[in-house]
């Protein structure tokens, strides 16, 4: 009913990449602060606009979606059944949400970067009120004429602990996983095995990538672990759309998580880098 596999981080040197590194440290300056949608409108808005900015920028045809703006951002030349990459722009409120989800928008934005450079047929979306019950991905899968090939959705990406017994796991999930924070996790369904044994196979061509642990399920026995179903990945799961949802396991490692400590200064950009690069190889970019 669920099954493991790890590849394990990339032997490659990251000294090509520090821009990228910079670039995805400077995303989550900008993210970072208290964006609720409802608490903070005004400051979830700037943030809504940056990433709408930063895409228009690239050569995306970038959209408002829904009354929840999700904000859409498509190659101009888009063939049928794009991929796409997702992440939710919003926070709790009253916390800057550096790992949650800021920490995800940024490597969003530098694999549309990557994706804008290669042509590829990739489109990115960020979605809002994740936070109020995956409303806005919700109503995306609602409304959306988009039929996806799958989605790849980013969750928190940026933290990790290094410390034996820093990474927990749920107590009925019967499986083993490492007790160092140190890996990516990636959670696939029965419809997503075959994206899932693509990203293993770009980690281990890539080089570069971190420590990776993929976890599948099988048989709909997704339905019964909730744990696994707390991101923007679950409407597309439900509508039978492959998804993949990309994790450094939120609480399960992360002490800040929906605190008002969630901060830049405790991101691991290193990881976030590897992650970015892992990514795209996965996309082809």
């Amino acid at each position: 009913m669920l099954k493991v596999h790890e590849v394990p981080e990339g032997a490659g040197s990251l000294a090509g990449h520090a821009a990228l590194q910079r670039r995805l440290r400077d995303h989550v300056q900008q993210v970072a602060r208290n964006r609720h949608r409802r608490a903070q409108p005004s400051e979830n808005r700037e943030v809504a606009e940056y990433i709408a900015r930063e895409l228009a920028a690239m050569g995306f045809q970038v959209d408002w979606q829904g009354p929840l703006s999700n904000v859409v951002a498509l190659p101009k030349a888009a063939a049928p059944e794009p991929v796409l990459v997702a992440a939710h722009y919003d926070s709790v409120p009253f916390s800057p949400g550096a790992d949650d989800n800021a920490s995800a928008v940024a490597v969003l934005l530098e694999a549309a970067r990557a994706a804008a450079q290669a042509g590829a047929n990739v489109g990115f979306v960020a979605f809002n009120a994740e936070e109020e019950g995956l409303a806005g991905s919700r109503d995306f899968v609602e409304r959306t004429s988009i039929v996806p090939r799958v989605v790849h959705v980013l969750e928190m990406v940026g933290y990790t602990d290094r410390r034996p017994g820093a990474q927990r796991r749920p107590v009925y999930l019967p499986i083993r996983i490492p007790d160092v924070g140190d890996f990516l996790g990636v959670i696939a369904n029965r419809k997503s095995t075959r994206e899932v044994e693509r990203v293993r196979e770009a980690a281990r061509r890539s080089g570069t990538g971190p420590r990776l642990l993929t976890l599948s399920t099988r048989f709909g026995v997704e339905r019964l672990l909730f744990d696994l179903l707390r991101s923007d990945h679950v409407p597309f799961w439900k509508r039978g759309i492959p998804a993949l949802m990309w994790t450094d396991t939120a609480n399960f490692r992360n002490p800040n998580y929906h605190r008002g400590t969630d901060t830049p200064e405790t991101l691991d950009y290193e990881f976030m880098t590897r992650v970015c690069l892992l990514l795209c190889a996965s996309l082809g970019l």
